[in-house]
């Protein structure tokens, strides 16, 4: 019976080269750690891992790894891979509406891992963008709390210009 069981420990081999591939051009220190799996399955001779939907590379993950014959099965393994890399955040607190300078912000280093998924690594990304909410100091920035600039103010007249061949229409709105 032990030779018709697959060994975990080579599918948590498989899983591992599978994640040096995988995270291979990330920027940053990348490491992880994947358990092996608990079930007894059937032997297999060419498994394949693979990263299931909704998953990512970063952080608390699972893994799949599956075979197709002689036997079909698949097993999930809980994989935590982490990255340590920059990444833009406030060195003090702002309120929303805020407009960030370079000034505004600091670079870390920590594990990407453990932070939210849209976390900026890019301070000239954030230069110049507005705070949708207010944040504390040392908050890592992320995108979907920084917009755009409003170039207009509300109840500001502004020309509407509409220009074709032979026409120009112009308008204030």
């Amino acid at each position: 019976a032990g030779a018709a069981s697959q060994n975990p420990a080579a599918l948590r081999a498989l899983a591992e080269r599978f994640l040096a591939r995988e995270t291979a051009g990330l920027a940053g220190e990348v490491s992880y750690r994947v358990e092996a799996p608990k079930a007894v399955l059937p032997a297999c001779p060419a498994p394949v891992a693979f990263l299931p939907g909704g998953s990512r590379l970063l952080g608390n993950t699972t893994l799949g790894v599956r075979c197709t014959a002689p036997s079909q099965w698949t097993v999930y393994l809980r994989a935590q891979i982490r990255m340590l890399a920059d990444y833009v955040a406030l060195k003090q607190p702002r309120p929303a509406g805020y407009r960030l300078t370079a000034a505004d912000l600091d670079i870390r280093h920590g594990d990407l891992g453990a932070l939210p998924q849209d976390v900026l690594s890019d301070a000239a990304a954030a230069t110049g963008q507005e705070l949708i909410s207010g944040l504390t100091a040392g908050a890592p920035l992320r995108t979907r709390l920084l917009r755009p600039p409003l170039v207009a103010k509300p109840g500001q007249k502004l020309p509407i210009v509409l220009e074709g061949p032979g026409f120009s229409l112009r308008n204030e709105g």
